[in-house]
């Protein structure tokens, strides 16, 4: 199973030490992470998972491997720019969402609408006029975050 981790870059360091914890729960559970490759959530969710003997996948947004983080295991590069955040949804069988700004919005977006089921720390509360809030489970922590998308990305 891939859990996508997404989050800022740079991130404050309480969301970088959930999204190592996030990391190290994933690879636990036997799962791939995947996310987009550079620094901040990316790198701690990637260096919790490799620390663990688990995979972390990092779709670049550029040509360049070189700015990958350091933990990556499996770099893809790409070359379309912030395109790769629909990559990162339509691969992950789940979503984990740490914090995060804009690039980390596209990404819940994209799972969304794809039916992914999206776990959210720390991160965005959307809601439309006269619509309900769409399903992303608020996570009291890294351990309920991983257990709820292992067993979300097991019934897909």
């Amino acid at each position: 199973m891939i859990i996508a981790v997404i989050g800022g870059d740079p991130a404050p360091p309480d969301a970088l030490a959930l999204a190592e914890e996030v990391g190290k729960h994933i690879a636990l559970h036997r799962g791939t992470l995947i996310c987009g490759g550079r620094g901040g959530v990316m790198e701690a969710a990637c260096k919790g998972a490799t620390d663990y003997g688990g995979e972390a996948i990092g779709v670049l947004p550029d040509s360049d491997k070189s700015e990958m983080n350091p933990y990556v295991t499996i770099p893809i590069v790409t070359g379309i720019g912030r395109a790769r955040n629909l990559i990162i949804a339509l691969t992950a069988d789940a979503v984990i969402a740490v914090d995060g700004g804009y690039g980390t919005l596209t990404e819940i977006g994209f799972a969304l609408q794809h039916g992914k089921p999206v776990a959210g720390l720390g991160t965005w509360h959307l809601s439309a006029m006269e619509a309900p809030e769409p399903p992303i489970h608020r996570a009291k922590d890294p351990v309920d975050a991983v257990r709820w998308a292992v067993a979300a990305a097991s019934k897909g």
